[in-house]
């Protein structure tokens, strides 16, 4: 009888309290790390969160990308700038610039992106080089998956 209801237990436990899917919740946070261990000081962070636009709409989703310590772009070929790019694998992806702050040295880049209606799952997040001019993106300096999303 007791191996019954702990049966029973076991059970309804799964049926109510399911397993949860690998989307992550939001607001959630990411680090970006460098593809290159040579780059060992350069380091990124996502934030993804819920945003509500104006004119009143229904919620989206916003990915803010901020990297730091990232070589001058030219120094890996014909690149001007970093992009932030976002994609879930042969289904879609997003890319937006990111902007130099005004450090001398090495500038903070950092953008963001407000119009995702897609359910984020397994969404590689990167930081990409990228020539403004033509509009090439090259290949990712930083990167993480949603799922080490916190």
């Amino acid at each position: 009888m007791k191996r019954f209801i702990s049966c029973i237990f076991i059970i309804s436990t799964f049926c109510i309290y399911p397993i949860q899917s690998k989307a992550a919740t939001f607001p959630c946070s990411m680090v970006l790390e460098p593809i290159d261990k040579n780059l060992e000081n350069a380091k990124g962070t996502a934030l993804i969160y819920k945003v509500r636009l104006r004119p009143p709409s229904f919620a989206r989703t916003n990915i803010s990308i901020l990297g730091v310590h990232l070589p001058e772009p030219s120094s890996f070929g014909n690149y001007d700038s970093y992009e932030g790019f976002a994609f879930k694998p042969s289904e879609i992806s997003w890319r937006f610039r990111l902007y130099p702050t005004s450090e001398i040295d090495s500038p903070t880049w950092a953008g963001r992106f407000d119009e995702i209606t897609a359910k984020l799952e397994n969404v590689e997040v990167q930081v990409r080089l990228s020539n403004s001019k033509n509009e090439k993106l090259g290949p990712p300096i930083l990167r993480s998956n949603i799922n080490k999303c916190r």
